[in-house]
């Protein structure tokens, strides 16, 4: 792609990015993902929704911050 194509396509958060911000990136793949059956309260799951397309996605998202602070705690535990 042409610079001016990526741009174009682009959030338009990512328009001012300081010069060499992607000089050092890495191309990580993504992790596989297993689909499960999850029962989350309906209020919850609209609220997701709402937000648009890929609410798994960002329900995910949620989920790893969670998961990566109560690994961040002593001992690794869940906060209760």
């Amino acid at each position: 792609m042409t610079e001016r194509e990526i741009s174009r396509t682009s959030p338009p958060e990512l328009a001012d990015l300081p010069a060499g911000f992607w000089a050092a990136a890495e191309v990580v793949a993504p992790a596989p993902k297993q689909a499960i059956s999850l029962r989350v309260d309906r209020d919850v799951l609209s609220w997701f929704r709402e937000r648009g397309p890929r609410y798994q996605t960002r329900m995910n998202a949620v989920l790893r911050a969670y998961v990566t602070q109560a690994k961040a705690r002593k001992g690794g535990r869940a906060p209760r």
